[in-house]
């Protein structure tokens, strides 16, 4: 299984990203998809999920109203549209599939937001 993110980069505050995350070796529409995110010197955080068998969406309060997650299932493809973004939201993301036991993470792409 391989999860490859692309799509980081520096951006200005109020500026937008889009992040991809590709996967392969897995059935795509099996796994509920995520991102997270760990901010410099600070723990890894959830921020945003997308379930699988209903296709609902979760997010972390902190991007409520800026980002949106989104999949292509056609194309084992996982999106993170962010807008407005703030210095804060500076972090290496994380693309991550679970079904269960079975949990794979990405390498991870790196946003910075220069104020």
């Amino acid at each position: 299984v391989q999860l490859v993110e692309s799509g980081g980069g520096l951006v200005q505050t109020g500026g937008s990203l889009r992040l991809s995350c590709t996967a392969s070796g897995l059935t795509f529409n099996q796994y509920t998809m995520a991102w997270f995110r760990q901010p410099p010197g600070k723990d890894r955080e959830f921020v945003a999920s997308h379930i699988h068998k209903d296709g609902s969406t979760y997010y972390a309060d902190s991007v409520k109203g800026r980002f949106t997650i989104y999949r292509v299932n056609s194309n084992n493809t996982l999106l993170l549209r962010m807008n407005s973004l703030e210095p804060e939201d500076t972090a290496v993301y994380y693309c991550n599939a679970n079904a269960g036991l079975r949990d794979y993470w990405g390498q991870g792409t790196q946003v910075t937001v220069s104020s």
